[in-house]
């Protein structure tokens, strides 16, 4: 875990914002393993038992407000704080929430770690596919569970340790991706764990080009700022091409992870 730790540290937040932002017209589009995230997890909150009135809500990491649309499809809320490392993000937000009964709408732009002070007395946060690019996230939940009312719920996916392995296998840059232990110990003695759960998700492009466009139009190679040289480029086609076939094209494996915590009493 303190190897993860260290690894975390070193993303480049920068980076990050800047190829979330770009992808910000296309993630929708084509985000279809984090679209089957977002809906998993407005299930696992309601089977914690959330009200169709969710009262004060926080969602960090909100992007294109795919996760949120769906939430308050469903729900209505007395407050609603959204946050993203993206500023350009407040537009969907804004969107995704018109015409819902939302008592109020905050948007709070930048890097939800620095935050201060996070939104208080609240009853549920949320996250769709951001846990992994936080720097010290265990130290995150223990700022977080300040903010959260006794028996409030914090309900987020990330990924594992198999996410996106055939990138790393062939030796391109990945994320710390934690194990499902290591995610539920994040919740630390502030929070009790209400459900845990994992899948894999293998998706199927017809060619490595198409992977890495696809990675490309989501944002989620926000790892390496390293340029690629068009020998290695074609290298790693042909390498993906031979070691990870199929169909008539090849894979690519996804990990996601959902874990809802609750906020003890005392």
């Amino acid at each position: 875990m303190a190897g993860a730790a260290r690894m975390s540290a070193g993303i480049d937040k920068q980076l990050v914002r800047r190829r979330f932002r770009r992808a910000l017209p296309t993630y929708a589009g084509h985000a279809e393993v984090q679209r089957r995230m977002a809906a998993r997890l407005v299930a696992m909150i309601e089977s914690a038992g959330a009200a169709p009135s969710l009262g004060r809500v926080f969602e960090f990491g909100c992007g294109s407000a795919m996760l949120t649309s769906m939430l308050f499809e469903r729900h209505s809320a007395e407050a609603f704080y959204a946050n993203d490392l993206v500023a350009e993000s407040r537009v969907f937000v804004e969107a995704a929430v018109s015409g819902r009964e939302i008592g109020r709408l905050e948007f709070l732009p930048g890097d939800v770690e620095r935050l201060d002070p996070l939104p208080a007395n609240l009853d549920l946060a949320v996250s769709n596919a951001t846990l992994q690019w936080l720097h010290e996230p265990a130290l995150f939940f223990e700022r977080l569970s300040a903010s959260m009312r006794p028996g409030g719920l914090v309900a987020f996916s990330t990924f594992g340790a198999q996410n996106m392995r055939e990138i790393a296998t062939l030796g391109e840059a990945a994320l710390p991706y934690r194990s499902i232990g290591e995610v539920a110990a994040l919740g630390g003695t502030a929070f009790e764990v209400v459900a845990i759960e994992e899948e894999i998700v293998r998706q199927e492009f017809e060619t490595p080009e198409a992977v890495l466009r696809h990675i490309r139009a989501t944002g989620v190679n926000g790892v390496s700022s390293r340029a690629w040289t068009r020998s290695h480029y074609l290298d790693f086609l042909r390498r993906y091409r031979a070691a990870y076939p199929a169909g008539s094209g090849v894979a690519l494996t996804w990990h996601p992870v959902y874990c809802c915590f609750r906020r003890k009493e005392s």
